[in-house]
């Protein structure tokens, strides 16, 4: 709007100096007509006030002083396309009401066809009773029904309620004030959808289920998401004004859980309500707030929506006539009747295009006889007047926007705003000035508006067929998840089960068809302290191979020093034959003792081995079977201890005194029993899953022997193998079980360790895509790849300092092109999973523990189970659910959990020292 020369403001200037009887002293008309032009760095200012009063809304301790009251609209999905059904909605908020059937197709289109009726909403109606206004409303809803001939149907229904509401779910709110000239009594603080379902229930002929109520932006926004699904954000601009959008759950303190997002209702018409605005308020929209049904509310919808923009003109007009500025200064009685200039007028004075025809046209209605400098000057005021309005729109929606960027934390945000309203559909210049506003006050974000062509009534129809959809899902994904939660009592049974697993396997006449072998290890004693010296250690057990060199200080300066190098074991070694592994073996020995230049020192060396073996004395192990993807020929059935000494003597570059083969899981217990003497368990959780214990000489009847203890490698991975605990493997279970290496054995160590759990993981997820609930029904070709899903995954998806943009990111990683709603049934999925394995790890401790207490006869026991293993150290919540079921199931045991320190590598030594030591102290 220019200011300048033949500009509207230099006309009046002109027009006002002629005036002799306001020339003295009066200042000119710019002064009240230059404050309501507001320019960028304004306009950013209030950007910054409106996202500070936001941030108020959305805090717990700061809701109840914000003006923008942010309400939770419990919308937490926008449409995906996959909606489907016949539904009703009505609509009350402006001065009509509006009945509607809407038919959505899942036909592959996405369309729908929508049918309505208007019906007037009289003055007494809108400012009668709570009675009255709801039995209207189901009088309308019964006469379209009929003229549908739907009365006879049970449909579903959905509550479009243009006024604010506080709502506690999706089908609940009660109303927190009216607006739009809305005065009726009785309803403020109740809830709005109890007494549609009241007024209702009073048509015997009506059968409809109300299952959301939504405000008119929130269906706007839901009308433009069925046809684009960029659309986040409802805005309306008419007869009132609001904006919604879909906020992160993490950021609402108001609603339980941080999960997903929810649409915020953000009630902006009551920005500046405290205040905020009062600077740029003047004194026209003080006088028009006086004059109001609600003076000191709504303050920044009177200076924005339809409602009252004409009002406003017509008091800026009313001061210039005074002034002498317009109509020879003869105050006809238009300009002095409250809302005589209406919106349309302002609207139809400023299509530019028809010249000054319309605006003459219009005030020579008004009785106002206007001459051309007359018609120039009003137009420019309505230009003035409907400016502000778009660009204090444009100033909030750009603090919206903004937000939105910074939760996706992306540099520019690609977004659509669904936009509704009267002032935005009938105002020539309105969307123009707008979206160039918004352009520019956020340059970093890629904005389309899209109009919605079926106001939001078809929105709360579209609500309610999400909502539909969600509880289908709901259904169909509990269903999937059902059989992963295990019951107390289905643990107990574990547990027992395991017990009884536990002592077959120490029996002579069972334990050959035993699945829990309980292997003997021959070492009889954990550290003393007394032990000393330099040994080195092996540690076998996973896709890496570490050569330790461990020296062990005894006395009071006890302590233990470690130096070692990790080697990797590529796949075709891995899978090769049993000669070639043990030769990368001794190849990557060499490598560090020279790298430690000890290659000619004969050293005594302790053998992590973390592979069921059956031992006939300390350093010998026969291979029972490979587990963790190891398939090396030729092994199986052979003693490790020997083949290792054989590569040793095929190389002929140096010896070594192989004392102990050891499993990982006694390693642990041996570390932790070093520095904890009641650590008589060991526990690994990671690729592999397996425990060791301190079992007395007396049930230990496969070796020769009553007194003392000897350390039982249970190999539990096998419990199961004979079918026991069927009753709990899910059909993704016996999917991954059949895809592995090694089909129908290791069954529990399938449903517990981590080299598998990403693999049910992925078999669940292939499952519900293929039930259209995840990755719109399309499988990628990464999710086809077995082991793509790798169990670390689960441990970052579930972390709950992630938000749910960053487990997106981690599925794009993977290939998978998720949505918010996706990326929820993942994290649930990866839960489920990882929670049963966890638990049933506990199911199987908790017999141990229990075995233990009974054989020291005592009633309550205090012992310290070693831990390692990655699942144990990264998971965020393995650890808390296998110790809350341990504790569950073995109320008696007082277990303390004590995390290994490089278990295995240092535990091989530790074994190795304590052998030596009783070795010694035997030949003495």
């Amino acid at each position: 709007i220019g200011w300048g020369e033949g500009s509207a403001v230099s006309l009046l200037a002109e027009k006002r100096e002629a005036s002799q009887a306001h020339h003295r002293g009066a200042c000119l008309p710019p002064s009240y007509l230059y404050h309501m032009r507001l320019s960028d760095d304004v306009l950013l200012d209030v950007m910054a006030r409106f996202r500070a009063e936001m941030a108020k809304g959305l805090g717990r301790d700061t809701n109840s002083t914000a003006t923008v009251k942010m309400l939770p609209s419990f919308v937490r999905s926008l449409p995906d396309g996959s909606e489907k059904g016949d539904f009703l909605a009505v609509d009350l908020g402006g001065s009509q009401f509006r009945a509607l059937e809407v038919k959505v197709f899942n036909d592959g289109k996405q369309s729908s066809q929508l049918e309505s009726k208007f019906y007037p909403t009289p003055k007494e109606v809108i400012q009668g009773s709570g009675t009255e206004l709801f039995s209207y409303v189901a009088d309308c809803l019964l006469d379209f029904m009929e003229s549908k001939n739907l009365q006879h149907k049970k449909l579903p229904l959905g509550f479009t309620f243009s006024f604010p509401c506080k709502q506690t779910k999706l089908e609940e709110g009660a109303l927190l004030a009216w607006t739009k000239h809305f005065k009726v009594r009785g309803v403020q603080g109740t809830d709005v959808v109890s007494s549609l379902r009241k007024a209702l229930q009073k048509h015997k002929d009506i059968d409809v289920d109300v299952l959301a109520m939504v405000n008119d932006t929130v269906g706007t926004m839901m009308t433009c998401g069925y046809d684009d699904p960029h659309c986040e954000v409802g805005l309306i601009i008419g007869t009132g004004t609001n904006a919604c959008y879909m906020e992160e759950m993490r950021h609402i303190d108001l609603v339980e859980g941080d999960e997903g997002r929810m649409c915020i209702n953000t009630e902006w018409g009551a920005f500046g309500d405290d205040g905020a605005l009062d600077d740029l308020r003047t004194e026209f929209d003080r006088e028009l707030d006086l004059g109001s049904l609600n003076p000191g509310k709504q303050l920044f919808e009177k200076m924005i929506s339809s409602l009252y923009l004409g009002e406003l003109v017509r008091l800026i007009l009313l001061k210039m006539t005074k002034e002498g500025l317009l109509f020879n200064g003869k105050v006809s009685t238009a300009l002095l009747t409250k809302d005589k200039i209406e919106m349309k007028h302002v609207c139809a004075m400023e299509k530019y295009k028809e010249g000054l025809s319309n605006t003459k046209e219009i005030l020579t209605e008004l009785n106002l006889f206007p001459s051309e400098e007359d018609c120039i000057a009003v137009q420019h005021v309505c230009t003035i007047v409907s400016f502000r309005s778009a660009n204090l729109c444009a100033a909030a929606l750009a603090a919206i926007l903004t937000r939105l960027r910074e939760n996706k934390k992306v540099l520019r945000l690609r977004t659509t705003v669904g936009i509704d309203g009267g002032l935005y559909k009938t105002h020539p210049q309105y969307p123009k000035r707008l979206h160039k506003v918004v352009r520019r006050l956020v340059p970093n974000c890629d904005v389309r508006f899209l109009l919605s062509q079926s106001g939001s009534s078809k929105g709360a129809a579209m609500v309610t067929a999400v909502a539909y959809r969600l509880a289908a899902q709901r259904k169909q994904i509990d269903a999937v998840l059902a059989p992963f939660l295990l019951s107390l009592d289905t643990l107990r049974e574990v547990k027992n089960k395991m017990r009884a697993e536990l002592e077959y396997g120490l029996k002579r006449e069972t334990q050959a068809s035993a699945t829990v072998k309980m292997l003997p290890t021959y070492v009889c004693g954990t550290p003393d302290g007394t032990e000393s010296g330099k040994f080195l250690a092996l540690d076998l057990g996973g896709t890496n191979f570490r050569v330790l060199l461990v020296k062990i200080r005894s006395g009071r300066r006890r302590s233990v020093q470690m130096y070692n190098k990790i080697f990797a074991i590529p796949l075709e070694i891995m899978q090769g034959t049993g000669e070639e592994l043990f030769d990368h073996i001794v190849q990557c020995i060499a490598d560090f003792l020279e790298y430690m230049g000890i290659k000619g020192a004969r050293l005594p060396l302790g053998f992590t081995f973390s592979f069921p073996c059956r031992q006939a004395s300390i350093d010998k192990g026969t291979l029972v079977g490979w587990t963790k993807g190891f398939k090396a020929t030729d092994c199986e059935g052979e003693d490790v201890v020997d083949m290792l000494r054989e590569a040793i003597r095929r190389r002929n570059e140096f010896d070594l005194d192989i004392v102990a083969v050891v499993n990982d899981t006694v390693g642990t217990m041996m570390t932790c029993g070093y520095e904890d003497p009641n650590c008589e368990i060991g526990l690994i959780a990671g690729t592999g899953s397996n425990v060791c214990y301190m079992e007395d000489m007396k049930n230990i009847e496969i070796v020769e022997g009553n007194e003392g203890k000897m350390c039982i490698n249970t190999e539990w991975g096998g419990f199961g193998d004979n079918g026991c605990i069927d009753n709990i493997r899910t059909k993704y279970d016996k999917q991954v079980d059949e895809g592995s290496l090694n089909a129908g054995k290791q069954r529990y160590e399938k449903m517990t360790s981590g080299m598998y759990l990403g693999e049910i993981v992925r078999q669940i997820l292939i499952d519900l895509t293929k039930q259209g609930l995840l990755f719109r029904g399309q499988i990628s070709e990464s999710l086809r790849k077995r082991g793509i899903f790798e169990t670390k995954f689960l441990s970052q998806i579930e972390s709950d300092r992630l938000a749910l943009l960053q487990v997106r990111r981690i599925l794009q990683q993977l290939g998978l092109d998720s949505t918010c709603e996706d990326s929820i049934i993942v994290k649930e999925v990866c839960g489920a999973v990882s929670r049963r394995a966890a638990q049933l790890c506990g199911a199987g401790l908790a017999a141990i523990v229990e075995k233990k207490r009974e054989n020291r006869g005592v009633e309550h026991l205090q012992i310290t189970v070693g831990v390692d293993g990655t699942l144990y150290k990264l998971h965020p919540h393995f650890s808390r659910v296998l110790q809350e079921t341990v504790r569950e199931l073995a109320p008696q045991c007082d277990v303390t959990f004590m995390l290994s320190e490089d278990g295995s590598g240092k535990g091989a030594a530790l074994i190795t020292a304590v052998a030596k030591r009783l070795h010694n102290i035997g030949r003495k």
